[in-house]
């Protein structure tokens, strides 16, 4: 008889592997704070996005197991690519995910470490205005947002947000994260209606999800 069982790991390969996790965090963090010192209104924050603020953005995600081989999700600003792990864990295909970082140092990162994955080195910004043009004839499912809307006029706010809704089937969500108390573009401005989750307090700072979607 045959009984399966959970393989025992040793408790020094544990400690390994905690430092390992642990070192790349660091390194990450002070990656992104050294880009923040440089270019502060690019990044809005002087930190990454914590795991559980990554896991409430990706739940908002349409079911991962309805997608075909033309199913998009685009990231805008992926950073150092926290939000875009918890993405792949919620189950999206490397495959199926377009990542658009200004930084060139996170885009090398990116690629490293998501090599099935679409990295474009640009201005999210403007890949979201022009969505028809970046889209490649995919069909778009999701937006997730790590921009630092605020840092931007009430239209261009509009427009980022507006664009990819317009393009996306009802329903679909343009999912952004927040540490305001307002919100970045008024839902009624762009035909859409608008989900927030409950505060995040594991994130430093605190921050809240956003979700809009087309009417």
């Amino acid at each position: 008889m045959n009984l399966e069982t959970n393989p025992v790991v040793p408790p020094e390969k544990k400690r390994r592997s905690k430092r390992r996790t642990d070192l790349r965090r660091v390194s990450d963090e002070a990656r992104f704070f050294r880009t923040w010192l440089r270019r502060p209104l690019v990044m809005g924050a002087v930190s990454p996005s914590s795991k559980a603020l990554g896991r409430a953005m990706a739940g908002y995600v349409p079911d991962p197991t309805q997608f075909d081989e033309r199913s998009m999700v685009l990231e805008l600003g992926p950073g150092t690519g926290v939000v875009t792990q918890c993405l792949i864990e919620r189950g999206v295909p490397e495959s199926s995910l377009h990542l658009v970082e200004y930084s060139e140092e996170f885009c090398v990162l990116l690629r490293a470490r998501f090599p099935k994955a679409k990295v474009t080195h640009g201005d999210a910004y403007q890949v979201a205005a022009e969505i028809e043009r970046h889209a490649d004839g995919r069909r778009l499912e999701a937006v997730v947002s790590g921009l630092p809307l605020f840092t931007k006029p009430d239209l261009q706010r509009e427009i980022v947000v507006g664009a990819p809704l317009a393009r996306m089937a009802a329903g679909r969500p343009f999912i952004q994260f927040s540490y305001a108390l307002t919100l970045p573009v008024k839902p009624a401005r762009i035909g859409a209606t608008i989900e927030t989750s409950p505060w995040i307090k594991r994130n430093l700072p605190p921050a809240r999800v956003l979700v809009y979607r087309k009417n």
